[in-house]
């Protein structure tokens, strides 16, 4: 098994080179050549160790023994809750909780993993090289990010996020996080110009304002070493499921995923792939809706103004994991994606041939959410259950309503992906307390919710500002190798 670029213009790669390069050359995306199929019943049951299982045919280049201690190093002991990702019944849906890491959120699952995979690509293909870890953040990925690689030597991670575009939570664990290797940036903007000006520093050959001898890779989700370790947590949820008798052997489970950048509910599409018994994959965005147009309709189009909501981590417009849905829509037609991309580079938006829409209508749904129907849904969850959802999984929760009578035969798993108390603020006000979002709103929170805050983020209170600077989205390539050479 190899990886091969979504665009075809670019050799196949093992794991170390697709894992460092973040990006193929051709400006693609990587994905396997070929899914292994797993039997779901033969894993084992401790995390780190159906990790292995899972991720050994998936990352060729790399020894059983050198995965084994990257899941290991991972997800032994990093986690709140020894389970890693729960499940809970919750009504008649079933949720899956991803909020237990190091930043409590679904990032951690994922990020815990990477540093330890990208260590030990380096390690085999370029012994003693630096590496550059670069990350544009929606709110999550920049702190998890910051927690897997803080102090990781030779390596330095640089974020960016846009200013005043997620929540004050979110900000305070970038700007306090301890680490000497850690920088982080606000720009003025949103998100797609933090994750354009990413792409723009991966495109600037060296040279050209680029260091020699510098590695670039990446912690967002355009990384296949994102993507690998979410896989695992659809198996886990499953078999967990049949174990205590919830779920049938091989009956369908539905999943039903909030979404901004399409890599979490990508993942469980490489899982349904793989041969997990997945039924309908519902991906439910916010009020920029841009994924449920484009699900419904077959038509994706950037062109409008993306608006800042009350689940800050999916406002989003351009979503990059969609390139590696249409790879698999099309059967790898590599000609077809890298042209529908340069359509929405150069034109913001692209109609798909009718053949791939259905394909991906056979396995996806999509509803959107207001901000009435993010707070509704917060409440209704507190007050039917006494279970309180973030704004995220709010959204997810909502668009679980909506397709019930879509979602049968089978079962239906929601995904919970970040702790209601990093947005604290919005939480309350659905719960109808007046709370300014922030640290504050963190105790009131848990006053009102008889709940601790995870150990994730207590630690907040009277935490130092070690950083925190202001650029703007153009100034992000220049930026970026400013730190390389001041390292």
């Amino acid at each position: 098994m190899r990886f091969v670029s979504t665009r075809g213009k670019s050799p196949k790669a093992l794991a170390p080179e697709a894992l460092l390069r973040g990006i193929a050359p051709d400006g693609g995306l990587y994905l396997p050549d070929t899914l292994p199929q797993a039997q779901w019943a033969a894993l084992p049951d401790a995390y780190p160790d159906l990790a292995k299982a899972l991720w050994e045919p998936l990352l060729p280049g790399f020894t059983p023994e050198e995965i084994h201690t990257a899941a290991q190093a991972a997800y032994s002991d990093r986690f709140e809750n020894p389970l890693v990702a729960p499940t809970r019944s919750l009504g008649s849906a079933f949720v899956l909780e991803l909020f237990h890491g190091p930043t409590a959120a679904f990032k951690d699952l994922a990020l815990t993993a990477l540093p330890q995979l990208i260590r030990l690509a380096r390690d085999k293909a370029f012994p003693g090289q630096r590496i550059l870890i670069l990350t544009a953040t929606s709110g999550d990925t920049g702190a998890a990010a910051m927690a897997g690689f803080k102090d990781l030597p030779q390596t330095k991670a640089v974020v960016f996020y846009p200013d005043g575009g997620i929540s004050a939570v979110q900000e305070a664990q970038m700007r306090c996080m301890p680490g000497r290797n850690l920088q982080v940036y606000g720009i003025r903007g949103n998100f797609d110009l933090a994750q354009a000006g990413v792409k723009a520093a991966f495109a600037q050959a060296p040279g050209a304002g680029r260091p020699e001898r510098l590695i670039l890779s990446s912690a967002n989700s355009i990384n296949i070493g994102r993507l690998l370790p979410q896989v695992v947590y659809y198996f886990c949820a499953y078999r967990n499921l049949v174990q205590s008798a919830a779920l049938m052997p091989g009956e369908l489970l539905h999943v039903v995923v909030p979404s901004g950048n399409f890599g979490d509910i990508l993942a469980a599409l490489m899982a349904k792939r793989m041969g997990l018994p997945l039924g309908k994959l519902a991906c439910a965005s916010n009020q920029n809706r841009i994924l449920t147009d484009f699900l419904t309709t077959g038509r994706y189009d950037r062109r409008r103004d993306l608006k800042r909501s009350l689940s800050p981590s999916m406002d989003i417009l351009v979503s990059s994991n969609v390139e590696r849905l249409l790879y698999l829509a099309s059967l790898g037609d590599q000609e077809l994606v890298a042209g529908l991309m340069r359509m929405l580079r150069e034109q913001g938006h692209y109609q798909l041939p009718d053949d791939v829409f259905r394909a991906i209508q056979a396995d996806f749904l999509a509803v959107s959410a207001t901000e009435e129907d993010t707070l509704a849904a917060i409440r209704q969850a507190w007050e039917e259950h006494r279970y309180v959802l973030d704004p995220h999984a709010a959204v997810a929760w909502h668009a679980y309503g909506q397709l019930q009578t879509q979602l049968t035969p089978g079962k239906t798993l929601v995904l919970a992906t970040a702790s209601p108390f990093k947005f604290p603020g919005t939480v309350l006000r659905a719960l109808g307390e007046e709370a300014a979002d922030g640290l504050h709103a963190m105790r009131v929170l848990s006053d009102k919710a008889g709940l601790a805050p995870p150990k994730s983020l207590s630690w907040l209170e009277g935490a130092e500002v070690l950083r925190g600077k202001m650029i703007e989205p153009g100034d992000i390539p220049a930026t970026v190798f400013q730190e390389a050479k001041a390292w």
